[in-house]
């Protein structure tokens, strides 16, 4: 993926001209590192709210997957006005505000506690997910910046290692605070007021760990704005904000979106499953809490391949490399589903490292050669996201409909094929665009 945004070297010393000109600022690599933990953190948390709302609200599985896409549908609706804002006010500004949203979607679980209504926790993830996906506008073509743009792929791969740092890390320390919680009352025995005040004392402790999460965000987005002069002589492509969409006119840009698009549903449907499927008896038969522990193991899988994948990228053809992940996601989804016990479990838990590249390879190869108008693809390719939003739900309903979670292993198996074909499409580079 080439620059998102040029700058003018004329007046700033800090530019570096030549191929791939690259703005010289290690401190703010650092902070975008830290803006790939926190989102990534906070979204691996929907994995852990799930069941403890699936449980708490009596749901299905389609029913409870619509966290998901009340999260997602924000990256599908957000993309483009957020690039609008950050063409507008530049990169720190603009993630300066995606945090204070984050911030005031944490701040809205108070009210959906007290309400004791799943939609209004709905509207509290959608707000959330409004801010990360700002954040995320500006942190994935800013990365960009940072260094030659002939290594912009490795060094996406590295920061996203960041966000499943965050994913490794979250789910364990909610599935301490939030399933732990969970008390020995099943909600399907009460009614009304009972009900209703069950609920509120159960969902007290999500509150409590999204308050924590809003100070975090405050503190972050106050660094923000101590540093939104950093980038001086940033420079966004003029065009119109729709410009964007006639990059879909490109093959391997709309392929790409679209290969995006299945990518994350299939990611996010799989870790959403993870805790129902471990507690099934054929497979772990654990706790809730138990199986909510055990989901770092899968991004903590994408970590580790993430920063092995940051070198390997260096050597390889990165399509090559995309196709040789997508098999092998596919072929532990085939074990996962016909097996049991431990094999079950942990090849299901392994897709993780399969996932590890996928992210960061399939955005770089989709905006490859776009020059000055990465920041427009950005804000489409973005958009893709919402594969999160609809993928997951379709799953929860294929198992609903088949009374089997092996079952609808097979869509995430089927998103993965589409992704292996597109690895081998898009193995050989492009040459930029003018």
């Amino acid at each position: 993926m080439t620059i998102a945004s040029t700058v003018n070297s004329s007046t700033d010393p800090e530019v570096e001209t030549g191929q791939g000109s690259h703005i010289d600022a290690p401190e703010l690599r650092v902070f975008v590192m830290a803006l790939f933990f926190i989102f990534g953190g906070i979204t691996s948390l929907n994995d852990i709210i799930i069941p403890k709302l699936k449980d708490l609200f009596t749901l299905s599985y389609g029913q409870a997957m619509l966290v998901q896409s009340a999260f997602f549908a924000a990256y599908f609706l957000i993309s483009i006005p957020g690039a609008i804002l950050v063409k507008k006010v530049g990169y720190m500004r603009g993630a300066a505000f995606g945090l204070l949203t984050m911030m005031a979607g944490c701040l809205l679980f108070i009210p959906a506690s007290a309400s004791a209504t799943f939609s209004v926790f709905l509207i509290a993830l959608f707000v959330l997910a409004a801010g990360i996906t700002v954040v995320q506008v500006v942190a994935n073509p800013l990365i960009s910046l940072l260094g030659p743009a002939q290594t912009t792929g490795s060094r996406l791969t590295f920061a996203q290692a960041f966000n499943s740092l965050g994913t490794t890390v979250f789910p364990y320390v909610g599935s301490l605070l939030i399933l732990g919680s969970l008390a020995q009352v099943d909600p399907a025995t009460l009614k009304g007021a009972a009900l209703a005040a069950h609920r509120v004392a159960e969902t007290r402790v999500v509150v409590h760990t999204y308050i924590g999460l809003a100070i975090a965000l405050l503190i972050v987005a106050g660094v923000v704005w101590w540093q939104r002069n950093r980038l001086k002589g940033e420079h966004h492509d003029s065009g119109s904000a729709l410009a964007g969409f006639t990059l879909l006119r490109r093959p391997r840009f709309a392929l790409g979106t679209i290969t995006l698009f299945l990518y994350v549903g299939a990611e996010v449907a799989i870790g959403s499953l993870i805790v129902n499927y471990l507690e099934q008896q054929h497979v772990l038969s654990m706790s809730e809490q138990a199986a909510g522990k055990l989901i770092p193991l899968y991004w903590g899988g994408a970590l580790i391949g993430r920063f092995i994948g940051s070198a390997v990228l260096r050597l390889t053809s990165p399509g090559k490399v995309l196709a040789c992940n997508a098999l092998g996601a596919i072929v532990l989804l085939v074990i996962s589903a016909n097996s049991t016990g431990a094999l079950a479990a942990y090849s299901l838990l392994a897709v993780g490292l399969m996932n590890s590249i996928m992210f960061p390879t399939i955005f770089s190869l989709a905006c490859e050669g776009l020059g000055d108008k990465a920041a427009d693809g950005s804000g489409v390719i973005c958009m893709a996201i919402v594969g999160g939003a609809i993928i997951p739900p379709i799953t929860g309903h294929l198992a609903d409909a088949t009374a089997s979670l092996s079952i609808a292993l097979g869509l995430p198996a089927l998103c993965y094929a589409v992704i292996l074909a597109y690895g081998l499409y898009a193995r050989r580079p492009v040459i930029q665009a003018a």
